[in-house]
Formats: structure tokens, C-alpha cells, sequence
């Protein structure tokens, strides 16, 4: 199969700590890289995961809070520094536009390649981005600003066909994309060969949902159903389920909640708060709901 993974570059949340990095991620499709969020150190840890700038084909900004976004200018100027001239998208919610543009203006003089700015509607479950192999819906969120997360889905590939099916029945190369498409085939004495004979399922698609940051919402898994692999904030434990109240976040037990409930195939944890010497304590929490819970952590890759 074609990769399908999460790189994490940063997983604390707004208070800087030595061992965790802001919010930022690259999912890689294909082939294709795309950056989820850019809080500050986003561009160390991109060098220390030996991920190449030039990779980056688009940028998605989850909300306009620091610790998701400071990063963004910085590396924008150094994608100009080493040259870039290749395009670069940026789906975000549409107040960072303006901002964006006045920092270009001040500090990142000369850029050669441009920028396209692509408003996000955070109230609102549409595709934002397609390709020929991938979507990308905004997922809306409840937080204390305007906020979405991110749906990656696979688009469905033909079946594959059975090369000693088509050795075995002499079947030319002009019929290929035929049965591909579902048709059967008639062989020159008139026999019937059912499609299901010459094709082997493909494998079934995949997705990533991304939800940071929000508030424990009962009816987010409706949107993200089935999804293969979820991070979802885990900010607090709940002993201090009060705090993320206050504070639009969620909790370890509650993430695991979501992806109990959406069916997911694994859960990550992350933007975990700085009062947490130690993370396994919502680990624990987590599987206690959910048992497919990992913690996540700078430079860790997970395959989707």
C-alpha cells in the first residue's frame, strides 16, 4: 500500500515546555506532504524528522491561538531562503489572511513562489481540498475562537487485476481498464468470464481525522465515522475536568470517548497540558475506554 502517516512535530499545548514542541504535524499521502498547524518550532522539528521543506504542497491552520499558528511567517521566509518557487496553499480561517500578508510585508521581502489563501468556513463540514487520490474536509470544532479540524480520506481505487487470470484467458491490454471498471469478459468461444474471476478487491480506504483543539462535543463522532486513525486533544486528565471546561479543551477519557463512538481504528493523544510531568496518566485514562490509544510525541510517525 501507498504510505499513509502522521509525522509529529510538536504535541504540548499553549505553555512552552523542554519536552514537547507546540501543535504541529505533517500527513503524508502518497507522496504528498501536508502540514497540519505551525506553532513555534515547527521548522526545527521539520529538520529533525528529515522532512524536506520542498515537500510541503499545502498548509492547514486549525485556529488562529499561538500555539498553532506563530510558527507560520517564520517558516514561510525560510521556504523563500532556500528557494522555493512551487505555489503554496493555506486553508485557515479567514482572519489569518490579513495577518499573514503584514508579516510578509515586513519581514519576508522577496519571496519567489506565491501563496494561495483559501478561507475556511469553521461552522460548516465541506471538502476544502481534492485531488485525484485525496480530500480534505473541515471538521467544525468548539473552542474559544473560531476553530475546525481536518478530515483526510483516501478516495477508493479500482480493484486490482489478476495477472494469471488474464495470462490464463489471453485477455489484450485494451480490455484491462474495461474489467477494472466492473465488466466481465467474453472470451473468442463465446465463454463468459465474471469479473470477480479476473480482479482482487482493492484495499479498502483509509482516513485521519484531526481535532485539536476543542471542548468534548457528543455528536463530533457522526461526523468522523469510521475513521482509521483519530487524534483527538487530550489537554487534561480528569482531574481536571473542570479546567477543561473552563477552557474549551478535552480530556483523555473524553477523547476516547469520540473515538469509541466514531468506530475508529486507533486513537492519538496529544496537546497535553504542561502540568503533566508524566503522560501516561492520560494514557491510562484513555484505555480504560478505548484500548487503541497511544500517546503521541515529537518525532514519533504513525501509520494511518
Amino acid at each position: 500500500m501507498e504510505p499513509f502517516k502522521v509525522h509529529i512535530l510538536g504535541c504540548g499545548s499553549a505553555l512552552p515546555t523542554p519536552r514537547h514542541n507546540a501543535s504541529a504535524q505533517v500527513v503524508e499521502v502518497r507522496g504528498k506532504m501536508f502540514l497540519v498547524d505551525c506553532g513555534e518550532g515547527t521548522q526545527v522539528h521539520l529538520r529533525r524528522s528529515r522532512i524536506r521543506f520542498t515537500k510541503i504542497s499545502a498548509v492547514f491552520i486549525s485556529h488562529l491561538h499561538g500555539d498553532h499558528c506563530f510558527g507560520l511567517a517564520g517558516m514561510l521566509s525560510t521556504f523563500g531562503l532556500l528557494g522555493r518557487t512551487a505555489r503554496l496553499a493555506i486553508y485557515a480561517p479567514s482572519e489569518l489572511k490579513d495577518v499573514l500578508l503584514n508579516q510578509i510585508d515586513i519581514s519576508c521581502h522577496g519571496l519567489d513562489y506565491e501563496l494561495d489563501f483559501h478561507a475556511v468556513d469553521t461552522k460548516s463540514q465541506k471538502i476544502i481540498y481534492e485531488d485525484r487520490s485525496l480530500t480534505v474536509e473541515s471538521v467544525p470544532l468548539e473552542h474559544r475562537v473560531k476553530c475546525c479540524g481536518f478530515l483526510f480520506r483516501e478516495k477508493p481505487v479500482l480493484p486490482h487485476i489478476r495477472r494469471d487470470m488474464i495470462d490464463f484467458y489471453g485477455i489484450p491490454v485494451s480490455q484491462i481498464n474495461n474489467i477494472k471498471a466492473g465488466a466481465d469478459y467474453t472470451t473468442e468461444e463465446g465463454e463468459v468470464v465474471p469479473n470477480n474471476r479476473l480482479v482482487e478487491s482493492a484495499e479498502a480506504p483509509r482516513s485521519y481525522a484531526y481535532c485539536s483543539d476543542t471542548r468534548y462535543i457528543p455528536t463530533l463522532h457522526q461526523q468522523i465515522k469510521g475513521v482509521s486513525t483519530l487524534y483527538h486533544e487530550s489537554t487534561y486528565g480528569e482531574d481536571n475536568i473542570q479546567r477543561a471546561e473552563k477552557y474549551s479543551h478535552s480530556t483523555a477519557r473524553q477523547a476516547a470517548m469520540v473515538a469509541r463512538d466514531a468506530g475508529a481504528g486507533k486513537l492519538i493523544l496529544g496537546h497535553y497540558s504542561s502540568r503533566y510531568e508524566d503522560e501516561q496518566v492520560l494514557l491510562n485514562e484513555a484505555q480504560e475506554v478505548f484500548p487503541n490509544s497511544y500517546l503521541s510525541d515529537e518525532n514519533a510517525v504513525f501509520d494511518v
